[in-house]
């Protein structure tokens, strides 16, 4: 039965629908003090989506499509900046630790690399909870690194926090859900996408 013709009170089995504010985001490389991987300084999070290429053919006066390669969209994370943990100078470390150095002199060879990239940011989970901060729905970032970092802007009119958007790339994700259910016939099961 759906949800907007049940009791509530008499069916405390049935599940709300899942809400956009109850989510947790984590960088399992990042160890603060606060929490640990577990980001509570998290804003705002897109979840993982992905695009599928179509190949084109022609024949006569008509046009037919073939599925192609499958494209995992960037994901956004927006954090506010508190002083403790400081998420400018974590995102500055983990940069870093990813290889990346100014140049000083002429023997500055290292760079970046995709093994160091992913290994300071570390496995990446995206959680939405239900009403008592169980997890109905969770994405893991596989191999993902970042691509961009934005510091928000200083304005003296502005009581704003201030915050830091954070842009990963990142191979593929796989996503596990709470229930076995799937409106699709015959594919029952809980975590998608699997390896």
């Amino acid at each position: 039965m759906p949800f907007w013709s049940t009791n509530f009170g008499q069916d405390t089995t049935l599940k709300d629908p899942k809400r956009k504010h109850r989510f947790t985001v984590e960088f399992q490389g990042i160890n603060a003090a606060q929490g640990g991987a577990l980001l509570w300084y998290a804003k705002t999070a897109t979840k993982p989506g992905f695009n599928v290429n179509a190949a084109e053919h022609k024949y006569l006066g008509h046009t037919f499509y073939y599925p192609g390669n499958v494209t995992w969209e960037q994901v956004t994370v927006t954090l506010v900046d508190p002083v403790d943990p400081d998420v400018t100078a974590t995102f500055a470390d983990i940069m870093v630790a990813s290889g990346y150095t100014p140049p000083t002199d002429a023997n500055s060879l290292g760079t970046v690399s995709k093994a160091k990239a992913t290994g300071a940011l570390g496995t990446v989970l995206i959680t939405q909870l239900d009403g008592d901060g169980n997890p109905v729905e969770s994405w893991t970032l596989w191999n993902a690194f970042m691509t961009s970092l934005k510091q928000d802007d200083l304005d003296y009119t502005s009581d704003d926090l201030s915050t830091t958007t954070v842009e990963l790339r990142f191979d593929w994700a796989r996503v596990e859900t709470l229930n076995n259910s799937s409106a699709v016939n015959g594919s029952g099961g809980n975590e998608f996408f699997k390896a």
